[in-house]
């Protein structure tokens, strides 16, 4: 039970953060570019609590805590793209109702680049929160930096095969500077049956060795079962904690971010073309199980209460970082109900002079919607596989 507790609060809180400010992302744009807004939703479903501000919005805690949403007057359309016979409609509906003067204040009336921005504006508040808290974390904690060297290496792998030998240095792989142990892993775990180019430090040379890595089933309290990249090296990582100035926190935050960036790109790239296995994909269920597992690694033999906050807000923090990247970078895509479907809408119409017509939208609303359901199941059916679910409910019954 106390699992099943750290499991739920832990998904809660980093979500909660996550969408409230990708939600506030789009308020904020769109109070900047004078939309009215009826209701700024914390959750969906019933309102627990809600108040009005001074402009009219309602604010509203809704019952179920995972999301959120932000809801523009005039906005009832599936899509929230109207065609030209809506909006005729619709501005007539707003003249007759309040004036002429009200039809700039609706969101579908504003200038094509000011809807962009709103849209984009959600994942850009993501990237923004993702870029704050590592700055934080390089200004106060830093990075590691050191060397990773080479201390054994496995019979029948890759690295044997590449010729590696104990004591090698590695400096970089395919020009990434390696930086510790863990830099190694993260860029050779994603590059299964990918040649690298290896360049290491040996005898006080510099040789480069070309390896590729062969994918291996591993299992961690924290993934899960999930099939990654291995050399086949076992490391010793010497390095030491470097702090970012508070001239170069935000630069090197960004730079960061950006790698994140990147390596999402990377990885979906993969994905698509059939080079990773799309049983890798992770969803809801993946992201609680993370999120709980790294909560009680965090807080585990902790000495005393401030070393056990201290280690809690940290790892919440980073998990939050990382979770943010990943939605806004997921929201960007050009998909029909996601922002990047937004975006391409309003690019066919600066193009066109005119919104795509109704009955297209809705087809690609309903294909969005029928697309993002079908790989939310999927990729639950994917978590409960990584995690042991079926073969813990069927030795129930054995």
């Amino acid at each position: 039970m106390i699992d099943v507790l750290i499991f739920v609060v832990s998904t809660v809180f980093v979500l909660s953060i996550v969408v409230t400010i990708h939600e506030l992302g789009h308020f904020l744009a769109a109070r900047a570019c004078g939309v009215a807004v009826d209701c700024f939703s914390l959750g969906f479903g019933p309102a627990l609590a809600s108040w009005r501000d001074r402009s009219g919005v309602e604010w509203r805690l809704a019952s179920i805590p995972l999301g959120g949403y932000v809801r523009f007057s005039g906005d009832e359309n599936a899509a929230s793209v109207p065609d030209q016979n809506d909006l005729s409609a619709m501005r007539r509906a707003i003249v007759e109702r309040e004036g002429e003067e009200a039809v700039g204040r609706y969101f579908h009336f504003k200038p094509i680049w000011q809807r962009a921005v709103i849209a984009a504006a959600g994942p850009m508040a993501n990237f923004a929160l993702a870029i704050v808290i590592m700055a934080a974390f390089l200004l106060l904690i830093g990075k590691p930096q050191g060397v990773a060297t080479v201390r054994a290496v496995m019979p029948g792998t890759a690295a044997e095969a590449a010729g590696f030998k104990p004591g090698d240095v590695f400096i970089s792989a395919d020009r990434e500077l390696i930086n510790s142990a863990q830099d190694l892993s993260a860029y050779v775990s994603l590059r299964a049956n990918m040649p690298i180019d290896f360049l290491v430090e040996r005898a006080g040379s510099r040789i480069h060795l070309k390896a590729t890595p062969r994918f291996v089933e591993v299992k961690d309290e924290i993934r899960g079962r999930v099939k990654e990249g291995r050399l086949g090296v076992e490391n010793v990582s010497v390095a030491r904690f470097h702090k970012s100035s508070v001239l170069h926190a935000v630069p090197d935050a960004v730079s960061e971010v950006w790698g994140m960036l990147k390596t999402i790109g990377f990885y979906l790239g993969r994905l698509i073309t059939g080079q990773v296995p799309a049983d890798q994909i992770s969803g809801l269920i993946g992201i609680g199980h993370t999120a709980g597992a790294v909560t009680k690694a965090s807080v585990a033999d902790a000495p005393n209460t401030q070393t056990l906050l201290f280690r809690l807000a940290i790892s919440q923090m980073l998990l939050i970082a990382s979770l943010s990247v990943s939605i806004g970078f997921m929201n960007l895509l050009p998909i029909p109900v996601l922002d990047g479907g937004h975006l391409l809408m309003y690019a066919y119409e600066a193009i066109a002079k005119r919104p795509l017509r109704a009955d297209f939208q809705a087809a690609g609303f309903r294909a969005g919607l029928a697309l993002i359901l079908g790989f939310m199941l999927f990729a639950a059916w994917n978590d409960l596989n990584r995690y042991d679910v079926f073969k813990f409910i069927g030795g129930l019954f054995t």
